[in-house]
């Protein structure tokens, strides 16, 4: 199972509003250690499918979304709960940091 992807238009509703936490991937098709982090995110939310919605934000094509939230370099990790931020990771932090940052809501 792959992470959904978030824009502009729909992350109030599909992240903010959402009853079940949210794990947001913002990342740039660019963006080297991006790429690291795709298949680990993808990984995650087929591990995670009932218990967390797990997403991507495509900061070139979402950058209201991206400003918003102040990510100022990617990848940009942030974990939101009942429609506030919880965490957040910047950099690539390995499968082992983002399922940190999952269980710490669960």
């Amino acid at each position: 199972m792959s992470a959904v992807h978030f824009s502009d238009q729909d992350f109030k509703e599909k992240v903010i509003k959402s009853k079940l936490p949210v794990l947001v991937d913002f990342f740039a098709e660019w963006c080297g250690p991006c790429k690291m982090a795709a298949p680990i995110i993808d990984e995650l939310a087929g591990e995670y499918k009932d218990k967390v919605v797990i997403g991507k934000v495509d900061v070139d094509q979402n950058q209201e979304t991206a400003g918003k939230f102040g990510v100022m370099s990617i990848p940009t990790v942030i974990m939101f709960k009942n429609g506030k931020e919880v965490d957040r990771k910047t950099g690539f932090a390995g499968k082992a940091g983002y399922e940190e940052m999952l269980k710490k809501q669960l």
